[in-house]
């Protein structure tokens, strides 16, 4: 039967306490017996702590961030079935690179519903967080009505330079309702904001040529669609939509066992 190993000293134990060093003084304890038990050098034994340590802050912040990006569902690059998409290879694996982000580029998914662009959307921002990026996900609906908020006590900028804190910010559904002059002002505002500075992650359904159908005043809309897409990666999307193909398949194997 395995002996529990003798607690840290109560200064060791206070002194990790106080610096926060929470892994390091839950392990230390083992560890000492591990490090007496196998000679360990005094280096060995203090590199494998802060390795212990840092390991635990990393994925301590990971989580933080993936909370904070406010996925509605969790989808991963790898799940996405490149080969049964419209999105080239090539377009792919750069935009899995997460380069465009550290070069401040915005990515662009455009076409119907169902052809993949909130899935590739909601993937790139979590490999984002895993690599170690602040990510922060909305709909359209949702940032506007943000911005909306904030203008009532007249805090626009200071809500938009919190939301610029994030190296990419993902507006899925963009188009999905129509907007009014003040929100299109409001969503101007943020993408010029955010132009040169920060990643924008847009998805939409409309084609460029499109935006006026819900971005009522043209120059608003061609001065937005001006600094979105100057550094820009563009992918159209097409197909059948996936979740009429997944219904579809699920109703030919229910007719199959009848």
């Amino acid at each position: 039967m395995s002996t529990a190993p003798p607690p840290l000293a109560p200064d060791l134990n206070d002194g990790l306490r106080r610096l926060k060093m929470a892994a390091m003084r839950r392990i230390a304890p083992e560890l000492l017996v591990t490090a007496k038990t196998q000679r360990w050098s005094p280096e060995e034994f203090l590199r494998t702590l802060v390795e212990a340590e840092i390991a635990a802050r990393d994925e301590s912040n990971a989580r933080t961030r993936m909370r904070t990006a406010a996925f509605p569902v969790t989808k991963r690059l790898a799940d996405f079935d490149v080969a049964a998409s419209s999105i080239p290879t090539a377009t792919f694996d750069y935009l899995a690179s997460l380069e465009w982000i550290r070069a401040k580029e915005n990515v662009c998914l455009i076409g119907p519903a169902g052809t993949g662009k909130s899935h590739m959307l909601v993937a790139l921002g979590v490999a984002a967080v895993e690599a170690g990026h602040r990510v922060r996900y909305f709909t359209a609906a949702e940032l506007v009505e943000t911005l909306y908020r904030a203008l009532a006590d007249n805090s626009v900028g200071r809500v938009i330079e919190a939301l610029l804190r994030n190296d990419l910010i993902v507006i899925d559904e963009l188009g999905f309702a129509p907007l009014d002059d003040t929100g299109t002002q409001l969503l101007f505002r943020f993408i010029a904001a955010a132009y040169e500075r920060r990643s924008l992650g847009i998805g939409s359904h409309w084609p460029f040529e499109s935006w006026g159908k819900f971005l009522p005043e043209h120059t608003t809309a061609v001065s937005l669609l001006d600094r979105l897409l100057h550094h820009c990666q563009t992918v159209v999307t097409n197909g059948d939509s996936y979740r009429m193909k997944q219904a579809r398949t699920r109703g030919d194997t229910a007719s199959k066992k009848k």
